[in-house]
Parts: structure tokens; C-alpha cells; sequence
């Protein structure tokens, strides 16, 4: 039996692109960042991504999760090595809304997140305990 060389496995990249302030954070734990993207960004990265074959988690600031593109769409309609999802801004996280909240909406009923949006205002009613 004879020993086979393996190729010595890359990491995964984690990849975030959005505003300064954003990335900013990220780029302090190690991340590749791309401060102030826009969506030309965005394909150019993702394009870059495919064609080297690599692993990454992408980070996308929501303005730049809602476009279009080529390279972004196909990785959204495929599974694969490259995942890219969405972070809401910092100056209105109270205003996201994660996309799978409509998926949701669709396959169980208009009605399918009302109990946890009863809950989340019930426990809005509780005064602070200090």
C-alpha cells in the first residue's frame, strides 16, 4: 500500500463588503474586507471567488444583498463553497428584515411569524427591572 500526498486544504475566507464602519469591525478579527463597496465590487469579488475555486463566507451589508448581478445571483440559485448572506446596516439594524422571513411568509401563510412578533411586543411591555 502506498502513502498518497494530499494537497494541504486551504482555509475558508470570510469576505465582507459594506461601509467603512461595518467593515471596519470585521477587518479587526481577520476578515477580507472591502470598505464602501458597490455592487461592480460585489461581482468583481464573487467573480474572483468562483474562478479561484475558493471556500468563503460573504458578508454582505443589505443594499449590496438586494442587487443584481451575474456572479450574484448564480451563487444565491447554487449550493457550493461560496455562501453568501446578508448583515443589516449599523446605522438601522431595528429596520432589517432577513429575505427568509418572505420564503417563509410564502410557504407557511401570512400569518407564520405573528407569534413571535406577539411575543417580541409583549416583552417590549415589561418595564426594566434595575
Amino acid at each position: 500500500m502506498t502513502a498518497q500526498a494530499s494537497s494541504p486544504r486551504r482555509p475558508g475566507r470570510l469576505v465582507v463588503l459594506g461601509s467603512a464602519g461595518l467593515t471596519e469591525g470585521f477587518s479587526l478579527i481577520g476578515a477580507e474586507v472591502h470598505p464602501q463597496a458597490d455592487q461592480a465590487k460585489v461581482e468583481e469579488v464573487l467573480e474572483t471567488l468562483v474562478r479561484e475555486g475558493a471556500e468563503a463566507l460573504v458578508l454582505l451589508e443589505t443594499h449590496l444583498a438586494h442587487g443584481e448581478g451575474h456572479w450574484l445571483n448564480r451563487l444565491r440559485n447554487e449550493g457550493g463553497r461560496i455562501l453568501v448572506t446578508e448583515l443589516p446596516p449599523l446605522s438601522a439594524p431595528q429596520d432589517y428584515t432577513p429575505a427568509v422571513d418572505a420564503v417563509v411568509r410564502t410557504v407557511l401563510g401570512a400569518d407564520a411569524l405573528q407569534e413571535t412578533e406577539r411575543m417580541t411586543d409583549a416583552a417590549d411591555s415589561f418595564p426594566d427591572i434595575h
